[in-house]
């Protein structure tokens, strides 16, 4: 079984801003398997999914961005899974809008759910993708800026990423993570 999480916070407020492109991954994952509903469970969102026969469970976690390790450590203390069998997708104003990068270990790299993930599983060895929502303009607050929603002009790339991100996902349930990084970390 492998779990993926979708960083973002939950409601109204937060759809479609630059912090909730994990949860729009998810929820795309999730509308291409016809897996089913949504259902609340380990301070989340899950839904059972397959793909290609391997179980899969989406997770997005309720706890607001920060305490998103809270959600991921029940899920995988309840299916008694292993870190590497998890992936986490995140935003990151580091990378350019659109960009995927797959890292299989590391730091969080100031992205505070994923931090909060690293500190909950107690290790750097979590699987990741992260998807690039455009660099942080100047004397923008960071998280003004992850909250703010993307542009007209950027819609067109950040539909594509979060399309490509979705494939991405489901390539590291069939292929790992050796495989996605040589796949979509070049393009």
């Amino acid at each position: 079984m492998k779990l993926i999480v979708g960083l973002g916070n939950p409601g109204p407020k937060y759809e479609r801003t630059r912090h909730n492109v994990g949860f729009d991954v998810v929820d795309r994952m999730a509308a291409a398997a016809a897996g089913g509903r949504w259902k609340e469970r380990f301070s989340g969102l899950v839904q059972d999914v397959r793909i290609d026969g391997t179980p899969v469970l989406l997770l997005k976690p309720l706890t607001y961005m920060n305490l998103s390790g809270q959600a991921v450590q029940a899920a995988c203390r309840f299916y008694k899974l292993d870190p590497a069998d998890v992936l986490v997708i995140c935003d990151d104003f580091h990378l350019p809008l659109g960009k995927l990068r797959f890292r299989a270990r590391g730091s969080a790299g100031g992205q505070k759910g994923l931090a909060d993930v690293l500190k909950k599983l107690q290790t750097q060895e979590v699987p990741r993708l992260r998807i690039g929502v455009g660099e942080l303009p100047d004397h923008w607050d960071a998280a003004d800026f992850v909250l703010s929603r993307f542009t007209k002009d950027e819609q067109p790339t950040i539909e594509l990423a979060l399309d490509r991100a979705a494939q991405a996902a489901g390539d590291w349930v069939r292929s790992g993570i050796e495989y996605c990084m040589n796949q979509y970390n070049a393009c």
